[in-house]
């Protein structure tokens, strides 16, 4: 078989005030005509250096130190920068993994396919347009014509992944490497998107380096395995091989952390090699100020009842031409019991995250009630009514990188609520509340000094819980609260959620699009699509009785994939 990709000891340094810092060790891989190689590991394993080197496409002051790449029987790591260009888009290729930051806002579609091909193919600006056209209509992107004079605002998320990867096709390159292709994607535009690129690398006879830590992904479309821990290849093989019978322990390891789609468990396994965060803090919660929450009144039936709760978008023209209406949530009614976890599930532009907005007040209803704690919040007239509620439910979001201020010290964004509803009486008080939350949440005193840049995903992620819990909530809301996050720090984060509804006795609304979450996460679920929900169960029913065909065809879609027991026999996760 051909070897398109060849990286041979491949040794990759950053220079810094402390010395070189190794972010990629004496990688050898081997990528072959029709392959498609996926390399895993946690972030900060090495996999994206690898992929950018490839490219040549390291950040500065990052360099290849060591080792070779060569592509097509060209070494191509020590090319200038002008041959280096000439070579990307049209022999090796990457598909990026955010594609807002990929895509140019301001250009159409069809800018952006026309000016790639013919930067690199001999083709008229009618030939290219063609040609571009064509290359949406093979990503699968319906009625290509008119979609190439679109902007990316215009497309979902699905689809700007597909013009992605058709910006990387323009040139049919023989190497693709794709970076994270499906991160935050729910799963079924994720088994689009892995369709869509195995049927490329079957037709064209390409071979693509897929780098993702997500092990779903690897066993639905990988033939081969590349795992990677602190900047070293520890193991490589066939898929089925890697997955169902590994060697290395961090692999083992590794795989046991993927959250379970066939069982719940009652704590989310860690990854033994991944430096775990800090020891937490031990608080008597019957004298601390943290243990309020449980000296709320106590409400007799449903937490959170929410009635036909409607809210209609309108688009178009401001003087009316053109407009119409679109129901992002349609007539919506659940209930949340105290104590309760309740899991919101469905695909993107569902609603779900619509419904925790209108919960939590941002957005208004059109239509319905949401009564929480006794109270009809779409009743309350007053901003001081309406805040006294909000502080007894607080929200974690999605990205951990974007809803933490990066100007603020980590003490002053936890603290910041509790100035704003003026839980403390003094500046010593407030710092003491956010040394113990810091302590609760494993992030120690000493975090509270430094800023978001400091800390990882993970650690941030435990940021945005230790400001939620500054107002001493009785409710949260978890907005996909660890898609972005790895397997390893996502185990941590979710145990860590755990540990703190059966301390604080909290109510939670989990979002996600992740089933096999939901599973570990909830109690009962529900099952949302264009703004309805569609069925309501206890978690293990729903995942072993789904009453609903579009619940059915969810459960169908997660990735599959097997590992080895302890005891040697095989389970599905």
């Amino acid at each position: 078989m051909t070897i398109l990709l060849d990286i041979d000891g491949l040794q990759v340094e950053f220079a810094s005030r402390h010395g070189d810092v190794v972010a990629a060790k004496n990688v050898t891989l081997q990528l072959s005509a029709g392959e498609i190689l996926g390399v895993v590991g946690e972030s900060g394993a090495g996999k994206s250096t690898i992929g950018n080197a490839a490219m040549g496409l390291l950040e500065r002051p990052g360099r290849v130190a060591g080792g070779t790449v060569t592509l097509e029987g060209r070494r191509i790591d020590n090319l200038a920068d002008e041959e280096m260009r000439k070579l990307r888009g049209t022999r090796i290729s990457m598909i990026f993994q955010d594609p807002l930051t990929s895509l140019d806002p301001l250009r159409t579609i069809a800018e952006q396919l026309v000016t790639t091909i013919r930067t690199h193919l001999p083709l008229s600006e009618t030939e290219a347009r063609n040609r571009a056209r064509r290359l949406l209509e093979q990503v699968g992107i319906p009625d290509p014509a008119a979609r190439l004079d679109h902007y990316p605002h215009q497309f979902s998320g699905g689809m700007r992944q597909r013009v992605v990867i058709a910006l990387a096709l323009c040139a049919e390159p023989n190497v693709i490497i794709a970076d994270e292709p499906t991160t935050a994607l729910d799963v079924s535009i994720q088994a689009q998107i892995l369709d869509l690129l195995r049927s490329l690398v079957k037709d064209s006879g390409a071979g693509m380096l897929i780098i993702t830590h997500d092990m779903g992904v690897i066993a639905e479309i990988a033939d081969r395995v590349a795992v990677m821990y602190r900047g070293e290849v520890v193991e490589v093989g066939r898929t089925q091989k890697i997955l169902g019978n590994p060697d290395h322990a961090y692999t083992r390891s590794l795989i046991s952390a993927v959250p379970r789609s066939d069982v719940k468990l009652d704590r989310f396994p860690l990854v033994e090699h991944i430096e775990a965060a800090g020891a937490r803090g031990q608080l008597d919660l019957k004298t601390h100020w943290l243990g309020q929450t449980r000296n709320y009144e106590r409400v007799e039936g449903p937490l959170l009842s929410v009635r036909d709760l409607q809210l209609i978008f309108r688009t178009g023209s401001l003087f009316g031409g053109g407009q119409h209406e679109v129901r992002a949530v349609d007539g919506v009614s659940f209930d949340i019991n105290n104590g309760e976890t309740f899991g919101l599930v469905g695909e993107s532009g569902s609603g779900k995250s619509t419904v925790a907005r209108l919960i939590t007040g941002i957005y208004r209803p059109n239509a319905g009630q949401i009564q929480f704690a006794g109270a009809d919040l779409t009743k309350l007239a007053t901003r001081a009514e309406l805040n006294r509620y909000r502080r007894q439910m607080q929200m974690i979001f999605q990205d951990p990188y974007s809803s933490v201020n990066p100007r603020m010290k980590v003490r002053d964004i936890v603290a910041e609520p509790i100035r704003f509803h003026r839980l403390s009486n003094s500046r010593d008080e407030t710092r003491r509340i956010v040394d113990d939350l810091l302590d609760h949440v494993g992030l120690g005193k000493r975090a509270a000094s430094k800023y978001p840049h400091e800390f990882s995903g993970g650690q941030r992620q435990r940021i945005s819980i230790a400001r939620a819990l500054a107002t001493r909530p009785r409710f949260l809301i978890c907005d996909e609260p660890t898609s972005a996050l790895d397997v390893s720090i996502q185990a941590q984060v979710l145990n860590l959620l755990k540990d703190l509804q059966a301390e604080l006795g909290l109510t939670m609304l989990f979002i996600s699009h992740d089933l096999p979450v939901i599973r570990q996460m909830c109690d009962r679920v529900a099952v949302m699509r264009h703004g309805k929900i569609l069925e309501i169960a206890e978690s293990e029913t729903l995942f072993e009785r789904p009453q609903h065909d579009y619940t059915r065809h969810l459960l169908h879609l997660m990735p599959k994939m097997t590992t080895a027991s302890a005891e040697g026999s095989r389970v599905s996760l």
